[in-house]
């Protein structure tokens, strides 16, 4: 099928830092973008709203990621499913493909908005959120509940555009209705007065247009998303290998934004100005961890394409640059923290209290920033090669170290409300240990595919 240069990308030939490096690029910018979302909410209901109302909105980030894992796992395995039938240049199923995950997306989730929308009071309650700031965080979380089905949208489509090479075109919309965000927080909080309601809708109306417009200008300009009747059957094959790929990984997110929920029960046991420290330095880490993110689903597509043509000795080459290039970043990051960590939390509240906590929590937390870029490197190998066990694995460990952690520094050291980022800490290193060991263990296995590959070529 014949496409242009500018909306697909064929990562089987050609320098993998280079390929990795310009599919990043523009993930990089766009997750950067998609964290403002946050930090612009954040940041607006901080210093417009004070503390408790930053701490309202915060008090709903682990629970909204818990229910954003199931479809953001069955998205990934759409994608992964595609990118191999890309690889392979079977252009007929790669279409197939772009119709049966729309079937996938759009079930997944409208269960987990559902799901999530009746369940916020009980899991808030659960949580254990302060009463002073309960009313609010039921309202933030219960309207980012019902945007679930309209974030799936744009998920979907950049899922499927970024399987096929381009990691552009959804960036192009995303940054538009970032900017858009913002001018509605600005509107909906400080002019109007909406409160935490404000920002919630203000987010809710700029991801509908991200995920419409980018997936309208991919109808238009990529030839894969022309899909006939005969593409738009459903195809059991297809929906059975995305199922059973996205799956795991909406079990590993899964398991991993459960432990965060575990943690937020912790935090909120020490108080609204714990709360809204950790939010804020969350929202801080957050937008450290896109270039590690950004690598990762660059090689998760990477990996797929590959092994879709069989060209697994690429993958070590292309898994050794992302881990030295993130060693990198790690370090950059970790000097900013140190000396510059206390100005970044004064971005999203001027309690003095509030930033003198923020600061000590990023200058522990960011000696285990390594251990994040490793986790993201072997994840985006792991997962686009197709591992389903590492998911569970990944997503094990992560829940024994945020739910086993704190019992232990909280009852046993005199670390007090610094046992919440010390377990984050130590949870990425544990994690990052165990990614990097179950790595090694699938080289082996590649190197193996590799030699019966060749063998079956010099038969032939």
């Amino acid at each position: 099928m014949r496409t242009r240069r500018s909306v697909t990308m064929d990562m089987t030939e050609g320098a993998p830092l280079l390929l990795l490096a310009r599919f990043a690029l523009p993930l990089l910018i766009g997750n950067i973008f998609q964290q403002a979302y946050n930090m612009a909410d954040s940041m607006i209901v901080g210093q417009l709203l004070g503390a408790n109302a930053l701490a309202a909105v915060g008090a709903t980030g682990s629970i909204s990621f818990l229910f954003f894992s199931i479809f953001n796992g069955i998205s990934g395995g759409c994608g992964i499913i595609t990118a191999r039938y890309f690889g392979a240049r079977e252009h007929d199923m790669v279409q197939r493909a772009i119709a049966n995950s729309a079937y996938i997306m759009i079930g997944a989730s409208l269960l987990t908005g559902g799901l999530a929308f009746s369940m916020v009071p009980t899991v808030l309650g659960w949580m254990g959120t302060p009463q002073e700031i309960l009313p609010d965080s039921i309202t933030y979380m219960r309207m980012t509940s019902a945007s679930v089905p309209l974030i799936a949208i744009y998920n979907y489509s950049s899922s499927m555009q970024r399987a096929l090479g381009d990691s552009r075109t959804p960036l192009i919309f995303l940054v538009v209705s970032c900017l858009l965000n913002v001018c509605l927080d600005l509107l909906f909080v400080g002019s109007l007065g909406l409160g935490v309601f404000g920002a919630a809708l203000a987010t809710m109306v700029s991801q509908l247009l991200a995920g419409f417009g980018s997936l309208l200008y991919a109808f238009r300009r990529n030839p894969y998303f022309r899909l006939g009747r005969e593409m738009l059957k459903p195809d059991r094959k297809i929906i059975s290998s995305s199922v059973k790929l996205g799956l795991p990984l909406a079990l590993q997110w899964s398991l991993i934004a459960i432990s965060t929920t575990a943690l937020q029960r912790v935090v909120n046991t020490f108080g609204p100005v714990a709360v809204a420290a950790y939010t804020a330095t969350n929202r801080l880490e957050q937008l450290v961890q896109q270039p590690f993110g950004s690598l990762s689903m660059a090689l998760s597509t990477y990996c797929g394409q590959n092994m879709g043509a069989g060209k697994t000795g690429r993958i070590r080459s292309g898994f050794r640059d992302s881990a030295l290039a993130s060693a990198a970043l790690a370090g950059i990051m970790l000097v900013m923290m140190q000396f510059f960590g206390g100005n970044l939390v004064n971005m999203f509240v001027s309690e003095a209290e509030v930033i003198d906590l923020g600061r000590a929590a990023l200058r522990t937390t960011s000696w285990f920033y390594v251990f994040l870029g490793l986790i993201y490197a072997t994840r985006g190998v792991l997962n686009g090669v197709g591992d389903a066990f590492f998911a569970f694995i990944n997503g094990i460990v992560e829940i024994a170290g945020r739910v086993g952690l704190p019992l232990l520094l909280i009852n046993f050291t005199s670390a007090g409300v610094m046992s919440i980022w010390l377990t984050a800490g130590t949870t990425w290193m544990l994690a990052g240990i165990s990614c990097f060991a179950r790595y090694i263990s699938w080289r082996k296995k590649l190197a193996a595919f590799r030699a019966e590959r060749g063998s079956e070529a010099a038969e032939g």
